[in-house]
């Protein structure tokens, strides 16, 4: 009689099969501003980082791994869009606010996955860099395709692997309304604020992940642009400065944007209070910037343009 009152309790408790996304409450002239913007911003992000991979593919002078960890993440970049942006111009529009359990925890694990993953091969970018800069008569050596692969393939491994341990512990706590997710995808946050089990467990993974992926990450470039400054500021020419800093000044530049955000998503005293003005900030995150690397890396990057200047030519 215990067991069936304790599976009556369960069922009770997991009655909810399907969330709301609210998305940006507003008129419908708003809304479909809002989607046709996103929209555009979807399409120069696939197109620009789809670029970047065909460009760096067709010219032999980037097949080194600079332009290797480049192109992934380009692909990274594009994925990390996709996994989102559908659905919330549908959310946008009204015709596709409501999201099943299985796929709400499918689209957190995409895009915290791909986020951790970022987070991580921008570290190896920026060690790549160091390599590059500190140790440049041994770069060759140290640097090459295969360990620039292995390098990358640790960061895809790693950015899923753990987050992989927190969809399996989301997918496990109880929901018996409300099921409104305030926002235009399902949010770790939101889960645990719609849940009515006990989710210190969840908070505790949450928090242990972020440590690693953020300021493991975040050690490593921080370490690693202190050797590269204190580096570039002992070659004598001025020239000589300004060419070393340029080949380091792309990467830095999408560094300080994708770090800048996420810091702010996370690094807030209440997530309750600002919850509209997270909607904003991560509208910035996880499509603008995208959006953005390909021009950055193509415009502040003298072998990319002078590639692009053939490409054109050759059109």
């Amino acid at each position: 009689q215990m067991d069936l009152g304790a599976e009556a309790e369960r069922e009770n408790q997991t009655s909810v099969q399907q969330f709301l996304l609210l998305g940006f409450p507003g008129s419908w002239s708003f809304r479909l501003s809002l989607a046709a913007v996103f929209s555009i911003l979807y399409f120069l992000s696939v197109m620009g980082n789809t670029f970047v991979i065909v460009l760096v593919r067709t010219h032999p002078r980037l097949h080194t791994p600079m332009y290797f960890l480049l192109c992934n993440l380009s692909f990274l970049e594009i994925w990390y869009t996709t996994a989102f942006v559908p659905k919330a111009i549908g959310v946008m529009l009204g015709t596709s606010q409501t999201i099943s359990f299985p796929g709400c925890i499918l689209q957190l694990y995409f895009i915290f996955s791909l986020g951790s993953s970022e987070c991580l091969l921008l570290a190896v970018m920026a060690y790549d860099r160091y390599l590059a800069i500190c140790h440049p008569l041994r770069y060759s050596t140290l640097m090459n395709i295969t360990f620039s692969a292995q390098l990358a393939l640790g960061a895809w491994l790693c950015g899923f692997l753990e987050i992989s341990v927190l969809a399996a512990l989301i997918s496990r706590l109880s929901f018996c309304g409300p099921n409104v997710i305030n926002h235009f995808f399902c949010d770790i946050d939101s889960w645990i604020a719609l849940s009515c089990a006990d989710t210190s467990l969840v908070e505790r993974a949450t928090f242990i992940v972020s440590i690693n992926i953020l300021l493991g990450s975040c050690v490593i470039i921080l370490v690693s642009y202190i050797y590269i400054i204190s580096t570039i500021l002992r070659i004598p020419s001025a020239q000589g400065r300004q060419k070393a800093f340029s080949t380091c000044s792309a990467h830095l530049t999408v560094v300080t944007l994708w770090y800048g955000s996420t810091i702010f998503l996370y690094v807030k005293p209440s997530a309750q209070n600002s919850l509209d003005l997270n909607k904003i900030v991560n509208i910035f995150n996880t499509i603008v910037t995208p959006m953005l690397n390909p021009f950055i890396y193509t415009l502040r990057n003298k072998e990319v343009k002078r590639a692009l200047e053939k490409a054109i030519r050759r059109m």
